[in-house]
């Protein structure tokens, strides 16, 4: 069935939700882009104009869309290769969505999207609908075709299993300044030669994970212990060519922030090869989470390309 002119208009004022939704239901926005993409063709298969509410139908097609690829998502990552760690989106992406209120902010860090992958697919769906947009149970309880008291009570599962998990003091939003400023002090500390510098930025828990998707070498297995990541990030810090060889040619480290927090972000000819989200607490670092696949930063080269930066920290690194 074709849609009309007005019916499309319909749909693209919704996508900007629509994608926000599906990257936080998913950590992929890849994976959102085609779940957006498929809720348009149902969009177009069904009659627009018999669908009372647009937002609310296009909403459930997409959730459930998601929760069906979660399901699927699960069996595949048994099988990935490494550490599997979120797509990381840079300042301005506009899949981050709103980041109007302290819950919009937290919920899309990077550090609780990767928690969220602990959550089945109905608490991360519920806790995402609830604590990032604010639906009220009785809409996500039509959504997920659950009671309302079954809502209330996975989402209260769903904040104990991200609590449990976070155990430090609430994050807060980093603006550009002081995401530079957070890491201009990591970088200098990481290309001193010296653990020192860095265990004295460091919790004394602090660990350090890389994605590398089998593509690129990344540790699979977190580093743990402020000792620990310091040697590692001094060693990955140091350069040489054999790092050179791997990166495709000497990169330019800027600061940037990812997921509305401070990040390292590598850059060759143009392209993004590395980011390293950097997770602060109480001005010290607790964990630095670093994504080199380069099929999960495909859409960070895109956003990257088409905003303005200024000079990288270090250049041809």
């Amino acid at each position: 069935m074709s849609v009309s002119l007005n019916d499309v208009d319909r749909f693209e004022a919704s996508r900007p939700r629509l994608q926000a939704i599906a990257y936080r239901l998913l950590g992929s926005a890849s994976e959102a882009e085609d779940a957006v993409q498929d809720t348009y063709l149902r969009w177009q298969a069904a009659d627009p104009g018999h669908i009372d509410v647009p937002e609310a139908w296009l909403t459930k097609v997409l959730t459930n869309l998601c929760l069906n690829q979660l399901t699927s998502a699960r069996a595949r990552r048994e099988t990935y290769v490494g550490q599997w760690l979120p797509e990381p989106l840079l300042a301005g992406d506009p899949m981050l969505g709103p980041a109007d209120t302290a819950e919009r902010h937290e919920s899309v860090s990077y550090a609780v999207l990767t928690l969220l992958e602990r959550l089945t697919p109905n608490e991360r769906a519920v806790y995402v609908l609830r604590e990032a947009f604010d639906y009220p149970h009785r809409e996500i309880a039509e959504i997920l075709e659950i009671s309302e008291s079954a809502s209330q009570q996975i989402l209260h599962r769903a904040k104990k299993h991200v609590a449990d998990g976070t155990p430090r003091a609430p994050r807060t939003e980093i603006d550009e300044a002081a995401a530079r400023r957070i890491v201009e002090e990591f970088l200098a500390a990481a290309t001193s030669g010296r653990t020192e510098p860095l265990v004295k930025l460091l919790t004394s828990d602090a660990i350090a994970v890389g994605d590398g998707g089998g593509k690129v070498p990344a540790r699979a297995k977190a580093f743990e212990g402020a000792a620990a990541v310091a040697t590692f990030m001094r060693g990955l810090f140091k350069p040489g060519p054999a790092k050179r060889a791997i990166s495709g040619g000497p990169a330019d480290i800027h600061a940037a922030t990812a997921n509305g927090g401070p990040a390292v972000v590598a850059v060759v000819d143009g392209r993004v090869i590395g980011v390293m989200c950097l997770e602060v607490s109480d001005g010290h670092i607790v964990a630095v989470r670093s994504q080199v696949n380069p099929d999960k930063l495909e859409r960070a080269t895109r956003v990257w390309a088409a905003t303005d930066h200024p000079d990288p920290l270090v250049s041809a690194f």
